[in-house]
């Protein structure tokens, strides 16, 4: 067991509250650190199997696959816990490393039961960091939050239960959509990877935590799906079109967004949307960009997060209309969000140019022409919400006469190491290509790939620039813009309420003979001889179980 790094986060993160001062730093510093280290000296393979109930449990499994998404969560620990070195609450920082360690124990997980009781720990602990704010908005985000994470952890145990009873055994392989279960592993997974129309609540929540929640939260819970996606359902043809709408849609939702912190979250289901889209056209290059997008992606993202951060711990907003030239007072940042920005929007020799050419290429060599042609728009729309619009909006438009201290030196030097880690990803992209699941043959590097590149980040440079000057980019304003969740949030609490008046007004009309009868034939499945009293296999239990606790959660939402 303490061979496993996810334990040596988890234990670790107990004596934290007793330590003090620097003690508790270099503690918690040291976690991460001896956790990579204790990753990168285990041999491939298991770690050993036991039974359980006649069941093949498999705690650690290491892989080319589970090692790089271990590395990366390890390195955005290790960052995130920097970052938070200002801030002296024990929970906000336990709850982290625990986030961190379940993270790492589920994409080791051998097996399907070890990856559900991870995939759990993640979501507590991430609903942890939304409640550490302490404010009325983040204790709201963080109940209908615990709501998503309750019914994403259902859904993938009933799916998990269906598939044992199935006869596939618990070993974590590729899982498919052959069968029904397999669909529900999918829609739980999919749930907490953002895909379309069950995406809102990632906007929703993610801006209501903490400065340092917000950076946590950014790394761990999506990429944890992605993994789960790669091992489960690679080369699968739905995820195409699935992260084909994923990357495009959050686009007008980023440019017309008034919150900075919002527009990154809806910048991160586009990028989520190119990963996708390579997991599902599978073979070597598309498993590997997308692994290699997801690896460089949470530390660009995690840097803009931490570059906003930083603007909203010294300025007190981080709404668009309420800041403008902080680059007089926080120069630093201001290089680290542009550094950030240009990852993101894939400039050469930056990280995102280096990965996220893979996947167009995999798309091209499956001459998915429509499919290429989306991605290449999703391209132009990152550099115009996330590559431009942030680090002008935020320091370079409109000075609001904000005069303020630049970051405290802990989120500089996460910060400075995030960017350091951008821009050698975007220099040397070997390092990374060595420790991706297949063998990689392939260079970013080559006059196509740049001319190409530079032709599109230049038009749409120019593009923005002629939007605000004639003003017609879409301007900061104060406003609520709706999204997916309207449709339940609205719709729902309306049709429960008629749903009462009809019965209450079938049960006024009828006789009250008709009543007790209709009572009577409603109650026979309880009774002792009754279908429910029959013996059911585990599969059916657990079904049965996770449909009533799901409906027990619509009821306390509702």
């Amino acid at each position: 067991m303490l061979a496993d790094p996810a334990w040596i986060l988890l234990l670790g993160a107990l004596p934290v509250p007793l330590l003090r001062g620097r003690w508790r730093t270099v503690w918690m510093l040291a976690l991460p650190v001896v956790a990579l280290v204790l990753l990168w000296t285990l041999p491939e393979g298991s770690a050993g199997t036991f039974e359980v109930f006649g069941l093949t449990l498999e705690p650690m499994r290491v892989d080319a696959l589970g090692r790089v998404f271990a590395t990366v969560f390890l390195i955005a620990a290790c960052l995130g816990l920097v970052y938070s070195l200002h801030e002296h609450r024990p929970m906000q920082q336990i709850a982290t490393l625990a986030y961190a360690g379940a993270a790492v124990g589920g994409v080791l997980a051998g097996d399907l039961l070890t990856l559900f009781i991870c995939w759990e720990l993640v979501g507590i602990a991430s609903v942890v960091l939304v409640f550490a704010r302490g404010t009325d908005r983040s204790f709201r985000a963080g109940q209908r939050y615990l709501v998503v994470q309750v019914l994403s952890g259902i859904l993938l145990l009933a799916g998990i239960a269906l598939w044992v009873r199935d006869g596939h055994g618990l070993a974590f392989e590729y899982i498919g959509l052959d069968g029904f279960s397999g669909g529900l592993i999918l829609f739980a997974v999919g749930i907490k990877a953002a895909f379309p129309v069950v995406h809102a609540w990632l906007p929703d929540i993610y801006p209501e935590a903490g400065v340092v929640g917000t950076v946590i939260l950014s790394t761990f819970t999506t990429k944890f799906a992605i993994y789960v996606l790669a091992r489960g359902f690679a080369d699968t043809e739905l995820l195409v079109w699935v992260g084909a709408v994923m990357a495009v849609f959050p686009i007008f939702y980023a440019l017309i967004e008034n919150d900075l912190r919002r527009v990154l979250v809806y910048s991160l289901i586009n990028q989520l949307g190119f990963i996708v889209v390579g997991i599902g056209i599978g073979g070597e290059l598309g498993v590997n960009g997308a692994v290699a997008h997801a690896f460089a992606h949470i530390l660009y993202k995690s840097l803009l997060f931490m570059a906003m951060g930083a603007v909203l711990f010294r300025v007190g907003t981080i709404k668009g209309s309420e800041l403008g030239g902080l680059y007089r007072s926080m120069p630093q940042t201001a290089v680290f969000c542009m550094i950030g920005a240009a990852s993101t929007a894939a400039v050469p020799l930056f990280s995102g140019f280096a990965t996220k050419s893979m996947i167009m290429d995999a798309a091209g060599q499956e001459h998915r022409l429509v499919l290429w042609l989306v991605l290449l728009l999703s391209s132009v729309g990152v550099l115009l919400h996330t590559g431009i619009k942030i680090p002008y909006i935020a320091f370079f438009g409109r000075d609001r006469g904000h005069r303020v201290a630049e970051a405290p030196i802990n989120m500089r030097v996460a910060m400075g190491l995030s960017a350091a880690a951008c821009l050698v990803i975007g220099i040397v992209p070997g390092l990374l290509y060595n420790i991706l699941p297949f063998a990689v043959d392939y260079s970013p590097y080559t006059t196509a790939h740049v001319v190409n590149q530079l032709q599109l980040l230049i038009f749409a440079a120019l593009a923005f620039t002629v939007l605000i000057r004639t003003g017609r980019y879409p301007p900061e304003l104060r406003s609520v813009n709706l999204d997916a969740d309207v449709l339940y949030r609205k719709s729902a609490p309306y049709l429960w309420r008629t749903a009462l008046a009809g019965v209450a007004g079938i049960r006024a009309a009828l006789p009250r003979e008709r009543v007790a009868v209709l009572r009577a034939k409603a109650a026979r499945p309880l009774r002792p001889d009754g279908r429910f009293a029959e013996l059911w296999s585990t599969g059916t239990t657990v079904w049965w179980l996770s449909i009533a606790l799901g409906l027990v959660l619509l009821f306390s939402l509702l």
